[in-house]
C-alpha cells in the first residue's frame, strides 16, 4: 500500500508514543522522511504540523523540530567515526566536528579514531585498526567515509563494509558510495550532489569564455570524481564545444611534463580538477614554466579548502554543505539504530541515498585579465 498524509501521520505518531524518537531530540529532516516514505517533502511537513498542533512536537528556529512528548526514554547511542580522509581535505574535519557538536546537542556519543594522517596507505592501516576496535568496543553504528587515493580501495572499502555487516554494525557513507554510478550499495549515502557540482563549473568556466577546457584527477580517485568528469564533459558537449579522450587528464599535477599531456591555447584554456588540493599544485607547475594564471588559462576545483582563498590568485572552487551533510548522516544512522531498517519483500535493506546541492565561490582563478599585456612580468 502506498504511503500518504494520513498513514505517515499514523507511523510517525506511534513511533513517538514508543519513544522511538526521545524527548528533547531532533526529528529527521524532511527530506530523510519523505524518502523513507516515498511520498513528498510537503506531505511530511503537512504531518509535521498535525504533530506540532497535538503538542507531541516543536519548531525551534536555528535547530529544527524538537519532540516535545515521548512514550519513554531512549538509551544514548555511541557511534564511531571513520573519516579517513580528513588527513588530505578539510571536509572530513568539518563534519567530523559537526557530527560532534550534534552529539553534544542530542546526547549520544562519538568515538574518534584518529585516522587522520596525510598517506593514503597509512590512512588504510588507521581504517582498518579502528574498524576492528570499535567492533570490540560494541559500538552502535559508524560513519565512514570510503578510502581513495590507493590502488585497491574498492577492495579495502568493501572489506571494512562487511567488517561492520558481520558484526551487526549498521554504516553510513559519507562523501560517496563503496560503488560506481548507475550501481547502488545497500548502504545510507550522505553526499554532495557530485554531478550537478560539475556541471555549474563547467557552465561557469564557458562563461568565463573558455573553449579549451580540460578535466585534471589524479590516478586512484574516488568514484565521485567519474561523476563530476561525466558532467564536465556532457555539459562541454551540449555547448557545442569539443572534449577529447585528452581533454581528461589523470596524473600527478607536480610533474614538469604535464603540459605534454595539455596544449594551453591562451586566453581560451581553462582546467577543472577534481580538488583544490591538486588545482593548487597544478597552478605552482604551470608557473614554474612560465604560463600565467588569467591570461593563459583559467583554473578552479573542489572543497572551498580555506587556503583557496588566500593564493597568488585567489581559487575559484565549489563549497560542499558540510553541516548538512553531518546532520542528515546523523539522522539517517539514529533511524537505522532505533526504527530498524526498512525491509522490500525479500528481507534486504531498502539504502537511502541523500545528494546535497553547494555552491560555487568564484574567485580571480576563473577571470581573463582584461589587460593581457600584464603577461610581460
Amino acid at each position: 500500500m502506498r504511503n500518504n498524509y494520513r498513514s505517515v501521520l499514523e507511523i510517525l505518531r506511534a513511533r513517538l508514543e514508543e519513544g522511538v524518537y526521545g524527548k528533547s531530540t531532533l526529528m529527521p529532516a524532511e527530506e530523510i522522511l519523505a524518502a523513507e516514505f516515498g511520498v513528498s517533502r510537503p506531505t511530511i511537513a503537512k504531518v509535521y504540523g498535525s504533530l506540532i498542533d497535538e503538542g507531541l512536537i516543536a519548531r525551534r528556529r536555528g535547530v529544527g523540530t524538537i519532540v516535545l512528548e515521548s512514550g519513554r526514554q531512549q538509551r544514548a547511542c555511541r557511534f564511531g567515526m571513520l573519516l579517513p580522509g580528513a588527513g588530505e581535505s578539510e571536509i572530513f574535519s568539518e563534519i567530523n566536528s559537526e557530527i560532534m557538536n550534534i552529539a553534544q546537542q542530542q546526547g549520544f556519543d562519538c568515538e574518534w579514531g584518529g585516522a587522520t594522517a596525510n598517506n593514503a596507505e597509512t590512512r588504510h592501516f588507521l581504517a582498518v585498526a579502528n574498524c576492528e576496535r570499535y567492533i570490540e568496543m560494541g559500538i552502535d553504528g559508524v560513519f565512514f567515509s570510503p578510502l581513495e587515493k590507493v590502488q585497491d580501495a574498492d577492495r579495502i572499502n568493501n572489506e571494512i563494509c562487511r567488517m561492520m555487516d558481520s558484526a551487526g554494525v549498521p554504516t553510513v557513507l559519507i562523501d560517496r558510495d563503496i560503488v560506481a554510478m548507475p550501481e547502488r550499495s545497500r548502504y545510507d549515502v550522505v553526499g554532495l550532489d557530485n554531478y550537478t557540482a560539475g556541471a555549474v563549473m563547467a557552465r561557469h568556466m564557458i562563461a568565463a569564455g573558455c573553449r579549451n577546457i580540460y578535466f585534471f584527477n589524479t590516478p586512484f580517485s574516488a568514484h565521485s570524481v567519474d561523476e563530476r568528469l561525466m558532467a564536465v564533459k556532457n555539459t562541454v558537449t551540449d555547448a557545442g564545444l569539443d572534449f577529447f579522450r585528452d581533454s581528461h587528464v589523470c596524473c600527478n599535477p607536480g610533474r614538469k611534463d604535464v603540459l605534454e599531456q595539455m596544449a594551453i591555447i591562451r586566453g581560451q584554456t581553462g582546467i577543472i580538477c577534481a580538488n583544490d588540493s591538486t588545482a593548487v599544485i597544478l597552478m605552482s607547475t604551470l608557473e614554474e614554466q612560465g604560463y600565467k594564471c588569467g591570461v593563459d588559462y583559467l583554473i578552479s576545483g573542489f572543497d572551498n579548502m580555506k587556503y583557496s582563498l588566500y593564493l597568488k590568485t585567489p581559487l575559484t572552487t565549489y563549497a560542499q554543505p558540510c553541516k548538512a551533510i553531518a546532520r542528515l548522516s546523523v539522522e539517517l544512522m539514529l533511524r537505522r539504530v532505533r526504527e530498524g531498517a526498512r525491509r522490500s519483500a525479500d528481507g534486504a535493506s531498502l539504502p537511502v541515498k541523500v545528494l546535497l546541492n553547494g555552491e560555487i565561490v568564484a574567485r580571480e582563478s576563473t577571470r581573463f585579465l582584461k589587460n593581457k599585456q600584464q603577461d610581460t612580468v
